[in-house]
């Protein structure tokens, strides 16, 4: 029977992160890509994709909760604007860079070879399954620990006031001040199950493609293509 084979002891993440578990499977279930086990069948294992669905919801309830008693000025949407630039999976891949959980995936051949140990939606998915395992092994009180500290510099950046404004809003603005039109989003693909769907979004403007985006809901892909799409405008001045 095939074994899992790992770049780094997971082990190691732990002490990195300073938490411990006291059931080490579900760690191990939450850096198992669904691209080894198609590749082998045979064990007897699920994937991170349903940790990922629960670590989700575990994520947004921790950071609406902070929010929420941080900033009892800020009206519901201003709130949800800030949550939705913390929970993005451009957030959730930075955070995940910082604690090198690249290293720690595991990961099929196929998906190893074309770069997936680096992939943002593979790094946010990891990390969002590593919050839904915390849960599990130790309820919200040690998830909400390891949230907080995953996420610590981007939420210092908000106590700062240093957030930033809604790409779409922004590149909308610059397009329109430019060439007096509004840029256009189009769906390019929407892949995986029905709780942990990849959209990749493409947006135009003046029928050039500026910026493609990757999110686990149309929204977030259209955000990521928006802030390419500015990026793209910046350098071309």
């Amino acid at each position: 029977m095939a074994t899992i084979t790992k770049s780094k002891d997971p082990v190691s993440l732990l002490k990195a992160l300073e938490i411990s578990f006291r059931r080490t499977a579900l760690l191990e279930q939450a850096l198992v890509h669904r691209s080894y086990l198609n590749e082998v069948p045979e064990l007897e294992m699920e994937s991170n994709e349903r940790m990922e669905f629960l670590g989700d919801a575990v994520l947004g309830l921790v950071i609406s909760e902070r929010l929420y008693g941080e900033y009892p000025a800020l009206s519901e949407g201003h709130l949800s604007q800030i949550r939705a630039l913390l929970v993005r999976w451009d957030t959730l891949a930075e955070a995940a860079e910082r604690i090198s959980l690249g290293d720690y995936l595991v990961l099929g051949r196929g998906e190893e070879m074309s770069g997936g140990r680096s992939r943002p939606s593979n790094l946010a998915g990891a990390l969002e399954a590593l919050i839904g395992a915390a849960f599990l092994d130790g309820g919200i009180t040690k998830a909400r620990k390891l949230v907080l500290e995953l996420l610590a510099p981007e939420l210092e950046k908000v106590a700062a006031g240093a957030v930033a404004v809604d790409s779409k809003s922004q590149l909308q603005h610059e397009v329109q001040s430019r060439w007096h039109e509004i840029p256009k989003y189009r769906l390019i693909s929407s892949v995986g199950p029905d709780h942990a769907k990849t959209f990749t979004v493409e947006v135009l403007v003046r029928s050039d493609v500026l910026g493609h985006g990757e999110g686990r809901n149309k929204k977030q892909a259209e955000l990521a293509a928006a802030r390419q799409a500015l990026e793209a405008l910046a350098a071309s001045g």
